[in-house]
């Protein structure tokens, strides 16, 4: 049982096809693409699209360099297809149990018994908001859409990540911005793209954090380099006046249907051998970040521990 049908849950799906191991995939969301389809219009992929591809096939090119978030989409829905991934829409995992014969998994669609289970559902999902009473109105990257909706207003963009920098970047030429970061901004060499990432998070024991924490992508360097994108310290005044706060602050992962194996720590994470739950190895958590296999939360970097974690799970069937 595959839960969460987005690029994690895909490639999963791929090497278990390959592998001959019967499994279907439950995803919550509507249509295929995972969180591709509830970004920010003007989302782009940090790398090119043959850098930028599942196991088996590659994603096809994309002219007008970094592809949107609307051929990610496409490219999803026709691996799907490509493959004939068993998937089935719209179902919610409630909950994961052990059971008799292997772990019992629960949904609103109806129940299933698995020998083995990866959960793939990602982060979007589970947005982190700062709690923090302030008169504007507030909003999380997962609400952003378009910057024309906030043309003319105060608007303050927090988080000195790659979706900041983005979102800030996308607003500077529309609205009044103000980019708040808890420190300077450390931009990766304008170089670096996805596929280098990838590289580098594989083979660095720092992974990529010792270079910096944003991908200067074009957007983002045309409004850094025109001087549009300047960042300043936290300021709860600046806070308490502006129209609209856009909390740029990450995201947790979504592991509430495990609650019932009980194997979160304090962090809200699953301790894993690999990505294999060490106090449940019927267990195989995928995607979720580096935590889960180095760059697994990327398109490019999920093949390889989901590789490995069908490996797992193909040789215990055995």
């Amino acid at each position: 049982m595959v839960i969460g049908g987005g690029q994690a849950g895909l490639a999963a799906a791929y090497y278990l096809r390959r592998a001959g191991v019967d499994h279907v995939v439950l995803d919550a969301q509507p249509s295929p693409g995972g969180a591709w389809p509830h970004g920010w219009n003007s989302l782009r992929l940090f790398s090119i699209a043959r850098h930028s591809s599942l196991p088996g096939w590659p994603m096809p090119s994309f002219s007008d360099g970094y592809p949107t978030a609307q051929h990610v989409v496409d490219y999803l829905a026709a691996y799907e297809k490509r493959y004939d991934v068993p998937v089935h829409r719209s179902v919610h995992v409630t909950s994961v149990s052990r059971a008799d014969y292997g772990l019992l998994v629960r949904a609103d669609a109806g129940t299933w018994t698995a020998r083995h289970v990866i959960s793939a559902t990602g982060t979007w999902w589970r947005p982190f908001r700062p709690l923090m009473d302030l008169p504007g109105h507030q909003l999380h990257t997962v609400d952003y859409r378009d910057p024309l909706e906030f043309a003319g207003q105060k608007v303050v963009v927090v988080g000195g990540g790659n979706s900041g920098a983005q979102i800030a970047a996308d607003l500077a030429p529309h609205a009044s911005l103000t980019w708040m970061t808890r420190r300077e901004p450390r931009y990766l060499p304008d170089e670096i793209d996805g596929k280098a990432l990838f590289d580098i998070a594989s083979r660095r024991a720092g992974g990529v954090g010792e270079l910096g924490d944003i991908v200067a992508v074009p957007p983002v360097r045309e409004a850094r380099d025109s001087g549009l994108l300047v960042a300043t310290p936290m300021d709860t005044g600046l806070l308490a006046n502006a129209d609209v706060v856009i909390w740029c602050t990450g995201f947790r992962p979504v592991l509430g249907h495990l609650a019932p194996l009980r194997l979160r720590d304090e962090h809200g994470r699953v301790a894993v051998d690999g990505t294999t739950a060490v106090g449940e190895p019927r267990l195989h958590v995928l995607g979720y970040g580096g935590w889960t296999g180095a760059a697994s939360a990327t398109l490019i970097g999920v093949g390889p521990t989901a590789k490995a974690a069908v490996a797992k799970i193909a040789s215990s069937l055995s």
